[in-house]
């Protein structure tokens, strides 16, 4: 197993085919803007339980949703239609990382569905959660520097769900979402895959296949695919900053769906 040091001047990662056969790739390092944005480049990402230290992973599978392939339900499509949430975008992105790091029980998905022992008992009531308060202000940096973003779902005033990521060229990496209504998180991602297809984004990486995941159009794709599309995504054109985007959820009941 590969151990970085938390050395700033040394953002190195080993090959990702050096992962073992559940994606770990190294241990250590730290949370910097710099790493992580070299850790995303390549196709890695952190995760880990509190009180362990930092985790690299590059799972093979990989799941991506491309936005133009996104899956819309014929509920979803309906909650949509009676138009009473709104969807806005970097409006409360540490709100949205505090709520996606709530105990399981007060949210209905989570992107990471964890199903070892360990995380399990991370998730149990008035547990811990993988969103540790150094992973929450490592990525409300890169939201300073204009390289994350968050999708708030509202009901009225009121932030009832949501999801966050790294933005970098024509990629999204999505990381987590939450939802304290009915099909909350849903309706943040169709407006974030909506707003990424009008953007000319190429994919969303979803990280880790799950059945939800799959029922919303994301594929499990080989890493070696995958890495070869990521490779071409980051180099398009593409500058940080703030996306100061709102959206009625109306007019995502009239976008098209496969």
């Amino acid at each position: 197993m590969i151990i970085l040091r938390p050395d700033r001047q040394d953002l190195r990662f080993p090959p990702v085919e050096s992962a073992s056969p559940e994606g770990l790739l190294a241990v250590g390092g730290d949370l910097s803007s710099e790493r992580l944005l070299e850790a995303y480049r390549r196709g890695i990402f952190p995760w880990y339980n509190p009180g362990q230290p930092i985790l690299w992973w590059s799972p093979d599978p990989r799941a991506v949703l491309y936005p133009e392939k996104l899956k819309i339900s014929r509920s979803l499509r309906k909650t949509l239609r009676r138009d009473y949430l709104r969807v806005t975008f970097d409006r409360d992105f540490r709100a949205v990382m505090l709520a996606c790091a709530a105990p399981r029980r007060t949210r209905t998905y989570e992107c990471h569905e964890r199903q070892d022992a360990e995380s399990d008992r991370e998730q149990s009531p008035g547990g811990g959660t993988w969103i540790t308060d150094e992973m929450v202000e490592a990525y409300c940096r890169l939201y300073e520097l204009g390289y994350a973003h968050s999708v708030e779902t509202r009901h009225g005033d009121r932030l009832v769900g949501g999801l966050y990521g790294v933005a970098l060229g024509g990629v999204f990496f999505g990381e987590s979402m939450f939802s304290h209504e009915t099909d909350a998180s849903k309706v943040a991602l169709v407006a974030l895959a909506r707003t990424l297809q009008a953007h000319g984004f190429r994919l969303i990486d979803c990280q880790l296949p799950t059945a939800h995941l799959a029922s919303l159009g994301a594929e499990a794709m080989p890493r070696t695919a995958f890495l070869a599309e990521l490779d071409l995504a980051v180099k398009q054109p593409g500058e940080p900053g703030r996306w100061p985007i709102e959206i009625p959820t109306r007019a995502l009941a009239d976008t098209e769906s496969p």
